[in-house]
C-alpha cells in the first residue's frame, strides 16, 4: 500500500454510455502515472454541455460501471451525481467528494479535448483550486497546437493544466462508436467489458 500520509484518489466522471475500455484503461493509467489509491468512477446525471437525447438512464449506466469495476477494488463506482438530481456540475462533486475524503489528495482525471473547455465550467476556478487536474492525451487531439491562450484561462491556471499534460495510452473506443455498433446490429465484443455487453443486452439498450 502507499506509503503517503494522505489518500490520493483520482475522479472520473463522465457520462459513461457505456463505459467501456478506454475509460478503463484510462483509469488505470492514472492510477499509475499518479500513484493513485483508488478511482472514483462518477456517471453524471444531466451533463450541462452535452446533447442528452441518446443517453441511458442514469440507473442502466450506474449499473453498467458498477458491472465494469467488480472485483477490482482499485475502482469504486460513486452514485452521488445520479442521487443529485439536476445538471451535474463537477463543482458540486468536488465539494462533497472534499467533504467525505476531507485529507485526500483529489486527482481530478481529463482528455486534453477537455481543457479547451474548462473555461466553460460552473465556478471552474474554485474547481481548481479544490482538486488538482491532471489531463491525459487523447486519440486524434493534438496536444502541441495548445497554449495558455487556447485555454480562454487565467494564464497562471492554464500553464499549470498545460505543465499536468500526461501521456495517455492511445485508445481510439467511444461510446458514441458503440452505441452506433449496437443500433446496426454489429458487434461490441472487447471494446466493453463482457458484463457490460451482457447488460446492455438484457436490458435492450441503445437499439
Amino acid at each position: 500500500m502507499h506509503s503517503q500520509s494522505k489518500p490520493r484518489i483520482g475522479i472520473l466522471g463522465g457520462t459513461f454510455n457505456p463505459i467501456h475500455i478506454g475509460h478503463l484503461i484510462l483509469a488505470q493509467t492514472a492510477l499509475e502515472k499518479c500513484d493513485l489509491n483508488k478511482v472514483l468512477f462518477v456517471p453524471c446525471g444531466i451533463p450541462p454541455h452535452k446533447d442528452t437525447s441518446g443517453l441511458a438512464a442514469g440507473e442502466h449506466r450506474l449499473a453498467m460501471v458498477q458491472a465494469a469495476v467488480e472485483g477490482d477494488l482499485r475502482f469504486e463506482p460513486l452514485d452521488i451525481e445520479i442521487r443529485r438530481r439536476g445538471v451535474s456540475y463537477a463543482i458540486d462533486t468536488v465539494a462533497e467528494l472534499r467533504k467525505i475524503y476531507p485529507d485526500a489528495e483529489l486527482h481530478f482525471i481529463v482528455g486534453t479535448d477537455t481543457l479547451t473547455e474548462l473555461h466553460q465550467w460552473k465556478d471552474i476556478y474554485t474547481l481548481l483550486s479544490l482538486c488538482r487536474f491532471v489531463a491525459f492525451t487523447r486519440p486524434g487531439h493534438d496536444v502541441n497546437s495548445l497554449d495558455a491562450a487556447a485555454l480562454r484561462l487565467d494564464r497562471s491556471w492554464a500553464e499549470r493544466l498545460l505543465r499536468s499534460v500526461v501521456p495517455g495510452r492511445q485508445i481510439d473506443v467511444s461510446s458514441s462508436d458503440i452505441r452506433y455498433r449496437i443500433a446496426e446490429g454489429m458487434s461490441i465484443r472487447y471494446l466493453v467489458p463482457r458484463e457490460v455487453e451482457m447488460y446492455i443486452a438484457e436490458h435492450r439498450l441503445y437499439v
